[in-house]
């Protein structure tokens, strides 16, 4: 397995950030996914996929180069370093892509190698414009599949970020990072389990610690070792991804609130903004500013502002109430 050894002052000044950069990248992998036959089960992702998929495909078929990039560069154990830059405080999509764009052609290469284990180079991508291709590809999939969701997508990663970060206050960082993704976990005597892979550990005390939210069920590490930043890229949590399926309510909470207010309590398990909750619950936008103004004056939901967007989510005493409803019905059944 792979890990990191941290000391506690590099995890304690650790912090969460929001990159349109990763978000493009693992919209990317997701195409590649999909173009290869393997749809996964998430429903919101089956149907993005059903809308891009026919134009990704079209475009590899059409630039037999580029697609053999994308095969290269997302290895089956390795990306291409040069694809995944370490994202930084506040950078665009634009910005973050012109560092794809500025890699020195023999870099990327030599990425490309890693990436493949060992396996030869094609000889298409020996040219020097292989940055150039990466950069438009991923310029591509920013223009016609993730910037027009750009904004719905940042609410969903915000609210993430603020939930993880209530969590750290409520159990410790070891909760959180064992529950960021699959082969990232807290081994304790200062290391971070950052993958499943063999790879030899690295000391990283002292660095920079990014944790970075993303909406596609991938993830991935990246390092900047000479400006000692680190990077974890993560899948947000599954509840906030935004899949239209609505959340059970307990017969007996319906009845004591009302069915559409106890709905809304029973969906801020996670942080949500009123626009995600009216987007999930398909009630329109005043009924939810209602229900949520009743849950707040009677102490059951709190609000915490996160970036530009309001996120609402369930006191103790909310918590306490929807896990009583859930019991009595665990009870009779």
């Amino acid at each position: 397995m792979g890990w990191w050894q941290v000391n506690a002052d590099t995890l304690a000044g650790s912090r969460f950030l929001l990159s349109p950069l990763a978000e493009t990248f693992a919209s990317l992998q997701l195409l590649h996914r999909g173009a290869a036959g393997r749809l996964g089960a998430h429903p919101g992702e089956q149907a993005w996929l059903r809308t891009h998929l026919p134009a990704y495909r079209a475009l590899l078929a059409d630039d037999p180069v580029t697609a053999l990039l994308v095969r290269a560069g997302l290895g089956r154990d390795w990306i291409a370093d040069f694809l995944t830059p370490t994202p930084l405080d506040g950078e665009s999509f634009e910005e973050g892509v012109a560092r794809v764009r500025a890699t020195a052609p023999g870099e990327a290469r030599a990425h490309l190698r890693v990436s493949l284990g060992g396996r030869a180079l094609p000889a298409a991508l020996e040219g020097d414009d292989v940055p150039e291709r990466a950069a438009r590809l991923l310029e591509y999939v920013w223009g016609d599949a993730v910037r027009p969701y750009w904004d719905r997508r940042r609410r969903v990663l915000e609210a993430d970020v603020v939930a993880r970060t209530a969590q750290v206050s409520r159990g410790g960082w070891a909760a959180v990072l064992d529950a960021l993704r699959p082969g990232t976990r807290w081994l304790g005597e200062n290391r971070l389990q950052v993958n499943l892979h063999e790879y030899p550990p690295r000391e990283i005390s002292g660095a920079e610690l990014l944790f970075v939210p993303v909406t596609p069920r991938s993830g991935w590490v990246s390092w900047d070792e000479p400006a000692r930043r680190y990077a974890v890229v993560y899948p947000c949590a599954g509840a906030l991804a935004g899949t239209g399926e609505r959340a059970a309510v307990p017969a007996g909470l319906g009845a004591l609130l009302g069915g559409a207010r106890a709905q809304v309590l029973v969906l801020l398990d996670s942080p949500l903004s009123t626009t995600q909750l009216t987007a999930v619950t398909g009630q329109g936008l005043g009924s939810v500013g209602r229900h949520l103004k009743v849950l707040l004056d009677c102490g059951l939901v709190e609000r915490r502002r996160a970036g530009r967007s309001v996120l609402y989510s369930r006191t103790g005493a909310g918590q306490v109430l929807v896990e009583a409803a859930a019991g009595s019905v665990t009870a009779r059944d």
